[in-house]
């Protein structure tokens, strides 16, 4: 059997301003209160300030971590002076390439644009692209009169879409008058998620040097139902995004299981990789539209701008070992039994101490741990507390009871072994994965030996279970023996 690894890590945000006013929550408060639309639209940023964010900037991997802890919050307003759009691994990109892409993904004409819109703000910023292929500008296509799409949404079955907060430039139609899940609505919000994960797929692909023709299976890790009335969640966004991305000798499939669902899929790539099935497998997640501004009203209220006007989108290579990328220690799984109780400490025990402890090893030996990693910036205005600090504590207080440090050791390790919050709050984005492009690259310059990966999951929300989920993972420094040599 051979070991996997973690060959590379690809994260991408996409700005999309235009969108908020689509997100779960704010979409029923303008339902329910038409002036909310303006309080929205007055908080929003611009591109420029969404690439100086502080966190945007660590979660496409051009800062570390650790380096927020030395800014004041919130981080809105300590700008980034030498921000950069791009980053080895991802990028952020703006709204009107976004455009772009989500129409590059369209391969039913669900979405159209105004042609001077592609003519003058897309088509020719895309160009420049580096992640652009052959064929890309045709199938975006040349657009049609604004005449056009404001017929296509005085229908009422198509969603109007702006930039420059109230500029008409598309409309997105719904797939069918009759089918709820193949509503406008619906369809923009899995559009969305597979335009973004097209962008993140092919940055890890490119940014990692692995050949598309070489990826034998793609798993899906997102938390849109993609589906119509008759099986609404049939899903296989994994192969949809695949075949954008050049990965044509691939199959694939989806992994859900709310936030939990990237931890899972990590660890099946991997299963599938030692068992010698699969020699390179892509784990690909996409933004959710659902989650734009989920929790607008507490930025507006601390007189801060809506943060969550952003998608963000992951890919992760996992392939046979090459000697040199960092090792995804199978042995060394937690998972969350359904006996195991859903207390902070019944789940941290089946996660965290008890893979440990079959390893011989203690919570000390762990360079750093990743949990759920939401921005403070979003969830404390809103009520929701500082979630990553409140999961180191637990752990801390865990590593207190196990005798392994002082009580007066607990704040030094949150500090050295944990990680501020700087994700999306979109769940699945969020737990635990920011990290993991992060801890590869610090263990291959050998700033750390290893780092352990802990995504949880809500499984109640669905109103099947009142159970939660769990899964863990541990990477550490390869041992530096190719199979191939």
């Amino acid at each position: 059997m051979t070991t996997p690894v973690i060959k590379g890590v690809s994260y991408c945000l996409a700005h999309t301003p235009g969108l908020v006013r689509y997100g779960s929550k704010p979409h029923r408060e303008i339902q329910t209160d038409p002036l909310v639309l303006d309080k929205i639209l007055n908080g929003l940023r611009s591109f420029d300030e969404a690439v100086a964010y502080l966190p945007n900037q660590v979660f496409i991997g051009n800062l570390r971590p650790h380096l927020l802890n030395q800014y004041e919050r919130p981080w809105t307003t300590v700008p980034h002076a030498d921000a950069e759009r791009f980053s080895p691994w991802g990028e952020i990109l703006p709204e009107e390439e976004f455009y772009g892409w989500l129409k590059l993904a369209d391969v039913f004409n669900l979405v159209s644009f105004e042609a001077q819109f592609l003519a003058e703000q897309v088509k020719p910023k895309l160009a420049l692209h580096p992640l652009m292929m052959a064929n890309d500008m045709e199938k975006i296509g040349s657009g049609v009169s604004l005449v056009e799409i404001e017929e296509k949404v005085a229908t009422g079955y198509a969603l109007p879409l702006y930039v420059n907060k109230s500029q008409l430039i598309g409309a997105f139609e719904a797939g069918h008058e009759e089918d709820e899940s193949l509503s406008a609505h619906t369809l923009l919000e899995n559009l969305s998620n597979k335009a973004t994960g097209i962008v993140a797929m092919r940055h890890a692909l490119r940014s990692f040097d692995v050949q598309a023709e070489n990826i034998q299976y793609v798993l899906g890790c997102d938390e849109e139902a993609v589906g119509d009335r008759y099986q609404r969640g049939g899903g296989n966004m994994a192969k949809s995004i695949a075949e954008h991305a050049g990965c044509m000798n691939a199959s694939g499939a989806d992994v859900k299981s709310f936030c939990c669902a990237p931890t899972h899929a990590v660890n099946i790539a991997g299963s599938l990789v030692q068992a010698g099935l699969y020699k390179d497998i892509v784990v690909i997640g996409g933004g959710s539209t659902a989650k734009l501004g989920m929790k607008f009203a507490g930025n507006l209220s601390k007189n801060m701008p809506i943060i969550e006007d952003q998608m963000g989108a992951i890919a992760i290579l996992i392939g046979a070992d090459d000697g040199k990328s960092p090792a995804l220690r199978l042995d060394a799984v937690g998972k969350h039994d359904i006996a195991a109780g859903s207390s902070a400490q019944a789940i941290y025990e089946a996660l965290v101490i008890n893979p440990l402890e079959r390893l011989g090893k203690k919570m000390t030996d762990i360079d750093k741990y990743a949990v759920e990693l939401h921005n403070p910036d979003a969830t404390e205005p809103n009520g929701n507390g500082n979630v990553p600090r409140g999961n180191y504590r637990t752990l801390a207080a865990m590593a207190v009871k196990r005798n392994e440090i002082e009580r007066s050791e607990m704040k030094r390790f949150e500090e050295e072994r944990g990680l501020p919050g700087f994700s999306p709050t979109q769940g699945h984005i969020a737990s635990a994965i920011p990290f993991l492009g992060h801890a590869r690259d610090m263990i291959m310059k050998q700033e750390i030996e290893n780092a352990m990966f802990i995504g949880k999951g809500s499984l109640f929300l669905g109103k099947m279970t009142t159970l939660s989920d769990g899964m863990s993972f541990l990477i550490e420094k390869n041992k530096g023996v190719n199979p191939d040599d």
